[in-house]
């Protein structure tokens, strides 16, 4: 799989999923425990570790959630309806109402508002314009770049290719010795770099499984100038994002935890937090110092990461706002930009910043719901305006990584950054 990405439409997957790690740790063996109560229908167990999976992660969705269910299951939709509504607080929907697990819960008087709230909560917001939709099958788009000139640049997944876009896509690279292109930025002397991973939903991945690295790439004649290779660990690996600063690459592994330092002209990584520290690193942006790196963990929300000795310190925030299941991650003046497909509904989100840098004081909502929304994921902040990929498709891919017929080509939306 490329990423931890949680599917919550299925009840057994929201219970069974066990966020993968090099170490176990409290949350992991609460979650055991919880699988295990569920299993002998052991309902009192169930809630109790539940109840232990959420002190260990404070205010993780997927740890809410299982609370609701487990009071639920044991004969206590009070509590449970309690949890859910702290879960609607954050704009959050795991889809309980459609779930035979919750019937309990329609007999309470708090019931019909309850689903009114989930009901506005999946009307449409925000003002986008699409500003690209190319008519090409089973791309699977991930990453994102913006030339000087205004072209589109973006990475398959399934094909492995690098397209440019103005009006109609022309392919710059059709696996140059890279596989499924991830997420891309360009380089003040022009050239484009990308990090690439041999995934299993890439289309012939064969015996490449598991290799990645970052490329370099002249736009104008289509050559890849530089592969640099994460040493192979195991197959288990996957660089997903990067940013530049001067001759330095910044990149995570969302397989392993890993975030790696890639300085370009000793062509050598060296890891800056190392494999197993986080769940699921994504999306990253430097801070206004370049002293410090903002992370998204994608199961243990936003952090700081000091490049000077990879200490991490988890932001704090207000109980009403959620930083989990952050894709892509970007910065505009004081604020943090996230695309958060690991919660639903899906969507585009602005935090605003404390003056310290070690807080989120607010969140604001770009764009939730819309009709081109299937599983948003990188996107690029030009000026005041921020350019995304609209529909992934990642969540169409089966167990077997295959994928349906009748996908939509890639879209790109750009929303306005301005505050209104």
């Amino acid at each position: 799989m490329k990423k931890l990405r949680t599917r919550w439409s299925s009840f057994l997957l929201t219970l069974l999923i066990v966020a993968p790690s090099s170490h176990a740790d409290d949350y992991a063996t609460a979650r055991a425990e919880l699988v295990a109560a569920y299993q002998a229908q052991d309902y009192d167990a169930m809630v109790v570790a539940a109840r232990s999976s959420l002190a260990a992660r404070p205010g993780y969705p997927g740890a809410l959630f299982n609370v609701a269910l487990a009071e639920a299951l044991n004969g206590n939709p009070s509590e449970s309806l309690s949890t859910l509504k702290q879960l609607l607080a954050q704009g959050i929907d795991f889809g309980a109402g459609e779930m035979d697990q919750f019937a309990a819960l329609r007999d309470l008087p708090e019931w019909n508002d309850f689903q009114r709230g989930v009901e506005l909560l999946y009307e449409p917001a925000g003002e986008a314009e699409v500003t690209l939709q190319l008519d090409i099958d089973r791309f699977i788009p991930e990453g994102i770049a913006l030339g000087a000139d205004g072209a589109i640049y973006l990475g398959s997944i399934f094909k492995g290719q690098l397209v440019r876009a103005v009006d109609q896509s022309n392919v710059v690279s059709e696996r140059q010795g890279h596989w499924s292109v991830f997420g891309m930025n360009f380089h003040d002397d022009g050239s484009l770099w990308f990090a690439s991973s041999a995934v299993a939903q890439m289309d012939g991945v064969g015996d490449d499984l598991g290799r990645t690295g970052v490329f370099r790439m002249d736009v104008t004649t289509g050559e890849v100038m530089r592969s640099a290779m994460l040493p192979q660990h195991d197959d288990e690996q996957l660089l997903g994002d990067l940013i530049i600063s001067d001759d330095a690459l910044f990149t995570t592994d969302s397989l392993t935890g890993a975030v790696y330092r890639y300085d370009i002209e000793a062509d050598e990584f060296t890891a800056i937090v190392e494999r197993g520290e986080f769940g699921s690193p994504q999306g990253l942006v430097l801070d206004t110092t370049g002293e410090y790196l903002y992370v998204a963990d994608y199961i243990g929300g936003l952090f700081r990461v000091s490049l000077e000795d990879g200490s991490r310190v988890r932001l704090r925030l207000p109980d009403s706002v959620t930083d989990y299941g952050i894709d892509g991650l970007y910065r505009y003046k004081d604020e943090l930009i996230a695309i958060q497909n690991g919660i639903r509904p899906h969507r585009v989100t602005a935090f605003r910043l404390s003056g310290d840098g070690l807080a989120i004081e607010r969140a604001r909502n770009l764009a939730s719901n819309l009709e081109q929304f299937d599983e948003p994921t990188l996107g690029v902040v030009r000026g005041d305006d921020f350019y995304f990929v609209a529909n992934s498709h990642w969540n169409r891919y089966d167990a077997k990584n295959r994928l349906p017929d009748g996908l939509t080509g890639p879209i790109v939306l750009k929303v306005s950054l301005v505050p209104h």
